[in-house]
């Protein structure tokens, strides 16, 4: 029997890694012909990146995965780049020789054996391995770790370049784009489009896109369908939505601090259904020490159980967030004391643990897309508050497009923002006090979640159709 090989290429930020190689494995899982191999960018700044693929590698021995790291490159220097993307964005294209070289090696060790390199999966910001492809005359598909409205972002941005008159930072008209049901104001665009650097960044990915055999979401039909539709076009590759990919053990299996962990499940356990607000702004989210008093005298005003995931930024350059040594330095003085037995304030948590445990009845999110769909697979109802990439359109699309969250705020930007303690106490108490229509379609849609993975769901119907294209291309 013919077996088949797909090559990930992969990009060093968890929340697009993650979702990559569970996807390979869901791959596998789906069809026991195929294996997966997974290049892997060392980023020696990001130690929590290689805890994971250890522990994932660890655990993938019998499933047809493996992982290759590729070397490390000399990294951009200062001169070549003004933010963490940009660096981001050259560090992955400097890797493509080292790219290649791996796809030939592994092609020239295959040559002999029953088993077919088919396809290459890249990362919706490594587009120069569709360069890689072409040149060793294999297909390649681009995996977008997001929502189908960013991707349509993506998709007409070439379009929106030819119409500008002036920056998408100086506009102060309101936006169409097609995978959008209602105009967006630009203070809704990612903050790196809003720069320059950012901005031919991500026109030069959005063209690119164009060149893929096809581009495989992490989202389903039921989910996003205007989206979905708006961008399934003749004029673009073949879409193939397959969500949602999710890691459901999360960090609980791979995180160093188990303690801490168990200490954290053991407190919910304690607590009644659906009593307790979790508040956590993903792997690169922090907030200023001002921001941080504010939320947390909004906790107090509130009077509500809560888990609070609460990180500071880094000392070192393109690291991520660090646990506080010392929580009493950034809270107001007394609040650890008076909340005892009613909150936690902890640093890195497996967050969808905490989603999935029954104490759970609302989530205060920065938006992220793994985020959202860890939520929504679990149930639990959002309020938004998005902080960097693309959160600010997330956040829009799930208050004002789909109504499923909440709003505290739907454009924060730190460090030019602040959100009262009043506005807090009112985001967390509407949204642990929603029995109303959100709360019904939150739960409505996770059921619409399972059931799109089934047989004959929608995302198990594109996946069957993508691994056909694959064995016979």
């Amino acid at each position: 029997m013919t077996k088949f090989e797909v090559v990930f290429m992969t990009n060093p930020g968890i929340g697009h890694l993650v979702p990559v190689v569970e996807f390979a494995h869901h791959l596998i899982n789906h069809d026991p012909r195929f294996s997966a191999t997974i290049l892997i960018v060392t980023m020696p700044q990001r130690p929590i990146l290689n805890t994971y693929i250890q522990s994932r590698a660890a655990t993938s021995t019998s499933t047809n995965i493996k992982f290759i790291h590729l070397p490390i490159v000399d990294p951009p220097t200062p001169d070549q780049y003004e933010s963490s993307f940009g660096y981001s964005c050259l560090l992955l294209e400097k890797h493509r020789p080292h790219v290649k070289q791996a796809i030939t090696s592994l092609m020239e060790t295959e040559s002999d054996s029953d088993r077919r390199l088919v396809g290459i999966i890249t990362d919706m910001f490594c587009t120069s391995t569709i360069d890689v492809a072409n040149e060793l005359d294999i297909p390649c598909y681009v995996f977008f770790p997001s929502t189908a409205t960013f991707l349509g972002f993506m998709l007409h941005l070439p379009i929106l370049d030819t119409q500008l008159t002036t920056e998408l930072a100086k506009l102060d008209t309101d936006l169409v784009i097609p995978s959008f049901a209602n105009p967006v104001s630009p203070s809704l665009l990612p903050s790196i489009a809003l720069e320059k650097e950012g901005y031919s960044w991500f026109l030069y990915h959005g063209r690119r896109y164009f060149e893929a055999m096809g581009i495989i979401i992490n989202t389903f039909h039921d989910l996003e369908p205007y989206a979905l539709n708006s961008v399934s076009t003749s004029q673009v590759p073949p879409i193939y939505p397959i969500g949602p990919i999710l890691d459901l053990v999360g960090p609980a299996q791979w995180h160093p601090d188990q303690a801490n962990h168990e200490r954290i499940m053991q407190w919910l356990d304690d607590q009644p259904p659906s009593t307790v607000v979790f508040l956590s702004f993903g792997s690169l989210g922090c907030l200023s020490e001002s921001q941080v008093r504010e939320i947390a005298c909004g906790l107090e005003l509130a009077e509500v159980r809560f888990v609070w995931a609460l990180r500071e930024p880094s000392k070192a350059k393109f690291a991520l967030p660090d646990d506080y040594t010392s929580l009493e330095k950034v809270l107001p003085n007394g609040f650890l004391e008076r909340t005892t037995g009613i909150g936690l304030v902890c640093g890195w948590v497996s967050q969808v643990s905490i989603l999935a445990h029954k104490a759970i009845g609302g989530f205060v999110s920065h938006c992220g897309w793994n985020s959202i769909l860890e939520s929504l697979w679990h149930g639990i109802p959002i309020a938004t508050w998005p902080i960097y990439s693309e959160q600010q359109m997330n956040a829009f699309e799930m208050v004002k497009e789909l109504g499923l969250a909440i709003e505290i705020r739907l454009d924060y930007r730190e460090g030019s923002d602040l959100v009262l303690a009043k506005e807090v106490e009112r985001g967390i108490k509407h949204l642990m006090d929603c029995d109303d229509e959100v709360r019904r379609k939150v739960k409505e849609m996770s059921k619409k979640c399972r059931v799109a993975k089934m047989e004959n769901g929608s995302s198990y119907a594109s996946l069957g159709v993508l691994i056909e294209k694959l064995v016979t291309s």
